[in-house]
């Protein structure tokens, strides 16, 4: 898979979001009043790969309205129908996720087992407006999963930079740069790796969460190696960071947590608040 389409994730996403300043969207339609001012909402998927599994994994979504306001803050109930299925399955209350997000800009997660590969529909209703929201699921994920070995692939850092330039575009760079994952994966401490481009963010929920991380990293640094990893190799290319090509990751951000021994123990991708990143990371240094 060439880089441009295995970044048609962002592309995606980011014309869904923007489509909802002034329409219904291609993946959700408002059908009833709206938030506070009632205007018509769309809803948009913002996991980057849901994939067959047994164990429950993370679904997540935003709502905009249609003027183009973010519209995270009330309840919401996700009901979802797999392909064949006659009907939707009982509507699961979503937990709304907004610490350290911009005001609206929260994030509604389920954890469901997803049973079928193929295109999936799911139902939003959140304060009078009712969401249908398609989406597909992975038969095999390209992404390292859970319980799975993380790639023991080099990444930039300040003394080999790996033809990566700048190798942070955080204003100014962050920290999360000195050591390469190849050197600090399976040795026996956990490492929380950040896959994220806050200087080209398109869909404007990417670019807070590196942000989101060096507020909340350091109670844990002692027991977690923390390391960013930027998406492009320059700030003008659609060359991807060859770290970036070993995960195989078709969009962004991405925030793993791997154990001592190597292996992933967690995920987050998409979009995600501050209180999950402490989670994550609580969860890595206990």
């Amino acid at each position: 898979m060439d880089s441009l389409s295995r970044r048609s994730f962002l592309v995606t996403t980011g014309t869904l979001l923007a489509a909802a300043a002034c329409s219904s969207g291609s993946s959700g339609s408002g059908s009833g009043g709206g938030v506070n001012d009632r205007k018509a909402l769309t809803g948009g998927k913002v996991s980057i790969e849901p994939y067959v599994s047994t164990t429950p994994q993370r679904l997540a979504y935003v709502v905009r309205r249609n003027n183009g306001d973010f519209a995270g803050g009330p309840p919401m109930q996700i009901a979802l129908k797999g392909p064949g299925a006659a009907s939707f399955g009982a509507p699961i209350n979503a937990k709304l996720h907004s610490e350290g997000l911009p005001a609206g800009r929260g994030v509604y997660v389920i954890d469901v087992a997803l049973a079928g590969s193929g295109i999936w529909d799911s139902k939003l209703t959140i304060a009078g407006s009712e969401l249908k929201v398609p989406f597909e699921v992975a038969a095999t994920p390209i992404v390292v999963t859970p319980g799975k070995a993380a790639p023991r692939a080099a990444s930039p850092t300040t003394t080999n930079s790996l033809g990566v330039s700048p190798i942070c575009t955080q204003d100014p760079p962050c920290p999360l740069h000195t050591v390469s994952l190849d050197q600090v994966i399976g040795t026996g401490k956990p490492v929380a790796v950040m896959f994220g481009t806050p200087a080209r963010c398109e869909t404007r929920y990417c670019g807070p969460v590196l942000t989101e991380l060096l507020q909340v990293m350091a109670p844990y640094q002692d027991r977690v190696q923390i390391v960013h990893v930027e998406i492009y190799k320059d700030q003008t290319s659609d060359a991807l960071v060859p770290t970036v090509d070993a995960w195989a990751l078709p969009g962004e951000p991405w925030l793993f947590g791997i154990d001592g021994a190597g292996n992933v123990a967690g995920r987050l991708d998409g979009a995600f608040a501050t209180d999950e990143v402490k989670t994550l990371l609580a969860r890595l240094a206990a």
